[in-house]
């Protein structure tokens, strides 16, 4: 079997011409180098050099031994150095998945510069799962999972990557535009804005209503957090959103920010990994990259 040794010899000796100076390069000592040349010739079979004085020439079979080195060297090398790069977690693959349509937006928010950040880490982002986030975590389809929801797993853990006050907005000339503050009973009044998922998830209703045993006069889901925003200002509707995203989309727009109860409502955004990923290098600067993103946002 033709061996990695093997080819380093044939193309050390090709690349210096004399049996001394390949010999050096291999920091081996020439007559070393002499008897794995001959033990090489004989387990193949066939000579692989001819001498010409103090030289070496290859024969026909060294040639074909030469081409296989000049390609498989440089393959091997290509191959330890990326791997070598995997090992200190400076290349590789990250495979996120957004679970929450403000995930998305926080995502789009950091992502640019995380790649800047990480230029040898190729990036897939999941938004859609067969079953669930935290299943396709488990089953190693995607390598974390941004979420707002802590579901306590084995082998998983949680990062919090922010921590934030979720509000409502309303139009300027919409009846609760000029209250500070906005109470269970008024609310539950009104025609509510959502996101397409399911109502146990939605935390204006689980950890604001519900506990008030109120529900909204309607829930309108929408796709589109652009058209939510749009029919907001058309006084169609009020929405809840992260104050982040909503202070990052009402730039251009005419909307109230109103507080959510007394004390308001406050939720954190979660990163979800398998256990034994936690100290990846790349997972960990992903991490680094997002909370840095968020207290400049707030800044």
């Amino acid at each position: 079997m033709i061996e990695h040794s093997h080819l380093k010899i044939i193309h050390a000796l090709q690349t210096h011409g004399t049996l001394t100076e390949a010999a050096n390069a291999l920091c081996l000592s020439q007559p070393a180098l002499s008897h794995q040349i001959s033990y090489l010739e004989k387990k193949l079979g066939v000579a692989l050099w001819e001498r010409e004085g103090r030289n070496l020439r290859l024969t026909q079979a060294g040639k074909l031994l030469l081409d296989t080195a000049n390609q498989v060297l440089p393959a091997l090398a290509r191959a330890e150095k990326t791997l070598k790069a995997y090992g200190e977690g400076r290349q590789g693959i990250l495979r996120i998945g957004v679970e929450c349509y403000p995930c998305f937006e926080w995502l789009t928010g950091m992502i640019g510069q995380y790649m800047r950040q990480m230029p040898d880490i190729d990036v897939d982002i999941v938004q859609k799962f067969q079953f669930t986030g935290l299943e396709g975590l488990l089953n190693h389809h995607i390598d974390v999972l941004i979420t707002p929801d802590l579901v306590k797993k084995d082998k998983i853990t949680y990062e919090i990557l922010a921590e934030y006050q979720l509000v409502l907005l309303v139009a300027e000339e919409h009846p609760l535009a000029n209250l500070r503050q906005v109470t269970p009973e008024l609310l539950a009044k009104e025609t509510l804005l959502t996101f397409p998922v399911p109502v146990e998830r939605l935390d204006i209703l689980t950890h604001f209503l519900t506990p008030a045993q109120l529900v909204p006069e309607k829930l309108k889901p929408i796709e589109s957090l652009e058209i939510m925003l749009q029919m907001t200002v058309l006084n169609r509707g009020v929405c809840v959103l992260p104050e982040w995203l909503a202070d990052l989309k009402n730039r251009d727009l005419s909307c109230r920010k109103i507080q959510i109860g007394d004390h308001g409502l406050f939720q954190k955004l979660y990163l979800a990994m398998r256990e034994a990923d936690r100290a990846v290098p790349y997972v960990r600067q992903f991490i680094t990259v997002g909370q840095k993103t968020v207290r400049n946002s707030e800044t």
